[in-house]
C-alpha cells in the first residue's frame, strides 16, 4: 500500500542542516492500521507527511499503491492526496464559516462532483460518525470530538485507500479520545482503508496493530503486539 526505500529527509533552514530522518524503509499493507510513536523531534510527523505527499524527501522514494511520488509536479502531488489519502489533524482544520456538512461536502466540490451528490454523500458520512442530527451546525457549535468525528468524516468523502491521523486524539479528554480512537478502528473495518496514526501516547498506539518507534530519524522498534496483550494495556492505563 505505502512503502519508504531509503527515505531521508533534511531542512537547511538554518546554518546548519537538520536531518529529520535518514534512511528510512517501511512497508505498509492495505488495510494494516499501524501507528507510528517516538518522542518530539524523532521525524514521526515528518514521516506522515511524506507518506501523505504534504513535502517531498530529500532523497530516497515513497511509493503509493505502486506509484512513485517522485517526479510528480505539484499538481499531479494534489490530485494524488485529493483522491487517494484522507487527513485527520489534531486540531481539525475545519473551515469556521462552514457547516459540518459543508465541512464534509468541500473536497468533492473541489473535485467538481455535482452539489447534490455530494451533500447525500456528506449527510451519509455524518451520520456513519453518530453526528446525523449536527449537519448544519458550524465548529463553534461543537464539542472537540463532535469536531474530531467531521473531521474523520472529511476524510472518508472522496473514499481514499489511505488515512493519515496526525496527534488525532492530542487535543482531546482521554474519554473523548478513546471514541475517536474506536471511531478510526471502526471506519477501518467498515471501510478497509489503511490507516496510519502518528501518536506521543502509548495508549493510543495500543489501538493499532502494529507499532514503530522512531528516534533521531530512524526506525528503532517494529513490532505487532497480541491483540489481548494491547487491549490490557489500554484498559489497564484507563
Amino acid at each position: 500500500m505505502v512503502r519508504c526505500e531509503k527515505v531521508t529527509k533534511v531542512y537547511n533552514t538554518g546554518k546548519t542542516p537538520v536531518t529529520a530522518l535518514r534512511d528510512v524503509d517501511l512497508d505498509v499493507k492495505k488495510g494494516e492500521f499501524l501507528s507510528i510513536m517516538g518522542p518530539s523531534g524523532s521525524g514521526k510527523s515528518t514521516l506522515l507527511h511524506l507518506m501523505g505527499c504534504l513535502d517531498v524527501p530529500t532523497s530516497g522514494e515513497i511509493i503509493l499503491e505502486g506509484q512513485r511520488t517522485s517526479g510528480l509536479t505539484d499538481r499531479e502531488l494534489t490530485l494524488l492526496r485529493r483522491k487517494k489519502i484522507g487527513f485527520v489533524f489534531q486540531f481539525f482544520n475545519l473551515l469556521p464559516t462552514l457547516t459540518a456538512e459543508e465541512n464534509v461536502a468541500l473536497p468533492l466540490l473541489l473535485d467538481g462532483k455535482r452539489p447534490k451528490e455530494v451533500r447525500v454523500r456528506a449527510r451519509e458520512l455524518l451520520e456513519h460518525v453518530g453526528l446525523a442530527g449536527r449537519a448544519h451546525h458550524t465548529p463553534d457549535e461543537m464539542s472537540g470530538g463532535e469536531m474530531q468525528r467531521v473531521a474523520i468524516a472529511r476524510a472518508l468523502v472522496t473514499n481514499p485507500s489511505l488515512i493519515l491521523a496526525d496527534e488525532p486524539t492530542g487535543n482531546l479528554d482521554t474519554k473523548t479520545g478513546e471514541g475517536i480512537l474506536k471511531l478510526l478502528r471502526k471506519v477501518r473495518d467498515d471501510y478497509g482503508h489503511t490507516i496510519i496514526l502518528v501518536t506521543h501516547d502509548l495508549r493510543a498506539a495500543a489501538f493499532g496493530e502494529r507499532t514503530i518507534v522512531l528516534r533521531d530519524g530512524q526506525i528503532v522498534n517494529d513490532s505487532v503486539p497480541h491483540a489481548k496483550k494491547r487491549r490490557r494495556a489500554y484498559r489497564r492505563d484507563h
